[in-house]
């Protein structure tokens, strides 16, 4: 123990002597463009994770050709693009984690004034404009525009993300990393496993997986997690690809196999070394210390609410985002899951299973409300209920909640306790005066799993767990194998 101890120890230091960083997280009130303290006040910390389409490595060096063929990185075109932005909120005592995903097309409003694109442009477009800005003023040093410009683009994403939180979240950590670094790290630790649901494959990104359980690493794991063509959810089932790679690579790197295996964490270090850029400031070896109580199974994801596909003149098509429920979706998020089921049991008490008694179903009417972040997901429950017998209301966002309330009329129980049934007895009835008489309204949190099916979460690691036909992905953590589009 004392052995693995100082090995640790000593990597760590290496690493944070040899690493990457940007200068994107204020350290003071002063330096704080808005004046507020950018310490968090919980002690969580809040990390933002960022894949860029760049064809540099952390250094800045372009890729060869011979890797860009390799990865199937195709030709840069000069526009910094984020593809995938995922905030990790760690609380203080480290024993868990929530992954955020914020869909690439979210159509949200772009910090310092650039107006309402899709986010991932958010980077790009400060950077293309600090360029002009200093080409403009006569600086000539393509090596300090492509620094100071890269930069000033990190700096505005992270403000349109804490800007959508409304407050939430102050980002207190910045990792990002690109092309090459999937390959790298990949190949470090020996590959990670995931599954899909049936064979597909993507000629844009390389893709070319047979259906099942399989290890990918290097060229393969780039592909597993950029393609987007071939899947029935597009670049919402490339989030699910991405958040089950990033569980998997957790589950792996957690493992004693890796930890204890000196060579493997040699690798490792290194490969973070040249693909992976942090912020300035961030203390590793404390970090690895405050990690130490996280297990894999601790580690969950979560995509934020969206809307339905939306065509617009001059960003194409996009997601549509309600900020106030994206706000209401990440502080439920970050407060203790203790205060979640603190709620008073008179308000939301438990229904059982039993066949209740009232109404028939044909004199229901249900309207169903997305509360889980889970594309169509409201779609599908009504989908359900109406092929039982209720009346066919509207599917709606609705906002996120860790469980499932079925809400009814003053007087009208017997109804909610008939849907409760219909969705297999996993939700709670709550009475609710903003329901009109006659209906049922269904918000399905995070918690909802089809009727007649187990909980693949709880499965052990040697399962793995199966999404269903209807296109629900199962709860993702980093524990276990779930099998995805």
């Amino acid at each position: 123990m004392l052995a693995v101890t100082w090995y640790g120890w000593y990597y760590f230091k290496d690493l944070e002597d040899n690493l990457t960083t940007t200068d994107v997280i204020p350290n003071s009130v002063t330096e704080s463009p808005d004046g507020v303290a950018r310490k968090p006040l919980d002690g969580a910390v809040d990390i933002l994770l960022v894949g860029v389409d760049s064809r540099t490595d952390a250094q800045g060096n372009p890729l060869s050709d011979e890797v860009l063929a390799l990865l199937n990185g195709g030709v840069a075109d000069g526009t910094l693009n984020t593809d995938t932005m995922i905030l990790v909120h760690v609380p203080q005592d480290g024993t868990r984690a929530v992954a955020v995903s914020f869909p690439r097309d979210s159509y949200v409003e772009i910090a310092d004034g650039f107006g309402k694109h899709k986010l991932n442009s958010a980077m790009a477009r400060q950077k293309n404009d600090t360029a002009q800005e200093l080409r403009e003023q006569g600086v000539t040093d393509e090596a300090r525009i492509e620094r100071e410009s890269t930069l000033a683009g990190r700096k505005t994403l992270i403000k349109t993300i804490e800007g959508l939180t409304g407050g939430a979240v102050t980002i207190d950590r910045y990792a990002e990393v690109n092309l090459a670094s999937f390959y790298e790290v990949t190949q470090a630790i020996g590959g990670v496993e995931v599954c899909v649901n049936k064979a597909t494959s993507d000629s844009d990104s390389g893709a070319d997986f047979a259906a099942g359980r399989q290890t990918i690493a290097g060229r393969e794991a780039l592909a597993f997690v950029r393609q987007r063509g071939g899947l029935p959810g597009g670049d919402l089932d490339r989030i699910v690809r991405q958040q089950v790679f990033i569980g998997a690579l957790a589950k792996k790197v957690l493992s004693t196999g890796t930890l204890t295996d000196f060579e493997r964490l040699n690798q490792l270090v290194t490969a973070v070394k040249k693909s992976v850029v942090l912020s300035e400031r961030w203390n590793i070896t404390e970090f690895a210390e405050q990690m130490q109580g996280l297990v894999s199974g601790n580690i969950q994801f979560r995509t934020i609410p969206v809307g339905e596909p939306v065509d617009t003149w001059g960003d194409g098509n996009v997601l549509p985002v309600d900020p106030v429920q994206v706000r209401q979706f990440i502080k439920g998020l970050a407060a203790d899951s203790s205060s979640s089921s603190s709620a008073s049991p008179s308000s939301s008490a438990p229904v059982t299973t039993t066949t209740p008694t009232g109404p028939d179903a044909s004199a229901i009417t249900v309207q169903t409300y997305n509360a889980a972040g889970v594309s169509g997901l409201a779609g599908t429950v009504l989908d359900l209920l109406a092929r039982k017998g209720f009346q066919r209301g509207e599917a709606r966002t609705g906002t996120y909640s860790d469980t499932t309330a079925v809400r009814y009329a003053e007087g009208e129980r017997a109804s909610a306790e008939a849907v409760v049934a219909a969705l297999g007895g996993n939700a709670r009835a709550v009475e609710d005066d903003s329901v009109p008489g006659g209906q049922v309204h269904v918000h399905v949190g995070a918690d909802y799993s089809p009727p007649d099916s187990s909980d693949p979460a709880s499965a052990d690691e040697t399962r793995t767990a199966v999404a269903p036909t209807t296109g629900l992905t199962p709860p993702i953590t980093a524990d276990g194998v779930v099998c995805v589009n």
